[in-house]
């Protein structure tokens, strides 16, 4: 099933990762793992935010997908069928 994900990343966990260097590691490592079709980068409610469309072959994969996003940079995940 074709996915949009949409990660709203927390302002000052995301700072941090991007002082790090996690924050392009993790999105890179996602966008593969994923095989991401398309993914789009901008500001959401005064939040980096980060649209991914890609294919669900499995919807137990949901909390895989989503788990680091929560802890590496404290996100509010959205999936929505596209």
């Amino acid at each position: 099933m074709r996915m949009l994900l949409k990660i709203q990343m927390d302002t000052p966990a995301s700072n941090e990762a991007i002082k790090r260097g996690t924050l392009l590691e993790l999105m890179e490592g996602k966008l593969q793992e994923l095989q991401a079709e398309a993914a789009y980068f901008t500001v959401e409610d005064g939040c980096r935010t980060a649209y991914v469309f890609f294919d669900l072959a499995d919807p137990s994969q949901l909390p895989k997908i989503s788990e680091p996003f929560f802890t590496g940079i404290n996100a509010r995940i959205h999936y929505s069928p596209s």
